[in-house]
């Protein structure tokens, strides 16, 4: 299977200004997905898609291949993810170059345990779905099985629909959330169903005393904190 690895990094950040390439220990933020993609041995390329030369400079300067400007109307804050990525298929496919599927890989995710791009890509084509994604598992006490909604007479509901309340923790199936270090999706699943997603969706579990989602300064200090720690 041939796989793009695409790393978005758009610049225009609010949060974290100018966060794709902000130092952090001393080495931009894109370096640490870099590492990462240095140690994979199953994507066949990997990208960077970006408008900002800043950061293009900076992602060339480190190794990172950086093969076109994203267009500015694939960069503005509430831009889509999967028009970015039809946007990078497009460019290969105007070269005669096609790949199977892609890899996105979130700068603003940047601690991955070492070989989990590879066991994703692995484990993405053994089970044969239509996408993958990193997840971290769910603290008991916010299951959706213990979750309520209100009611339009005032009362509370279980969010999952059930009429008993599971009452013991041991007795809660797993649940998982999305914390944005991989998606691997078919390139067929992007193009043909527009989704990042499909209608099969594989996981793989990170490491949740690694993980960070870089979205506000409070966010930046616990990855240094994180950083310090390990």
């Amino acid at each position: 299977m041939k796989i793009l690895g695409l790393i978005p990094a758009r610049g225009g950040s609010k949060g974290i200004p100018g966060k794709n390439i902000k130092p952090l220990a001393g080495k931009p933020l894109v370096a640490y997905t870099f590492d990462s993609v240095k140690a994979a041995k199953y994507l066949n390329k990997t990208i960077v898609s970006t408008d900002d030369d800043e950061i293009a400079q900076t992602c060339k300067s480190i190794g990172l291949e950086v093969p076109f400007m994203r267009p500015d109307d694939l960069a503005a804050d509430k831009s889509p993810t999967l028009p970015v990525i039809k946007h990078a298929l497009d460019f290969y496919a105007t070269q005669g170059e096609t790949f199977d599927a892609v890899c996105l890989l979130q700068v603003t995710s940047p601690f991955r345990e070492s070989g989990l791009i590879d066991r994703s890509i692995e484990k993405f084509i053994a089970t044969g779905a239509d996408a993958l994604v990193s997840v971290l598992a769910v603290p008991h006490e916010y299951n959706p099985h213990w979750q309520f909604e209100p009611t339009a007479d005032g009362f509370l509901k279980i969010a999952t629909g059930e009429k008993e309340i599971i009452s013991r923790r041991q007795d809660l199936p797993p649940a998982f959330i999305r914390d944005g270090a991989i998606y691997i999706t078919k390139t067929s699943v992007i193009q043909n169903q527009n989704s990042l997603y499909g209608k099969t969706l594989s996981y793989i579990e990170n490491k949740s005393d690694i993980h960070v989602n870089l979205d506000t300064m409070e966010d930046w200090h616990q990855a240094e904190q994180l950083l310090n720690k390990h």
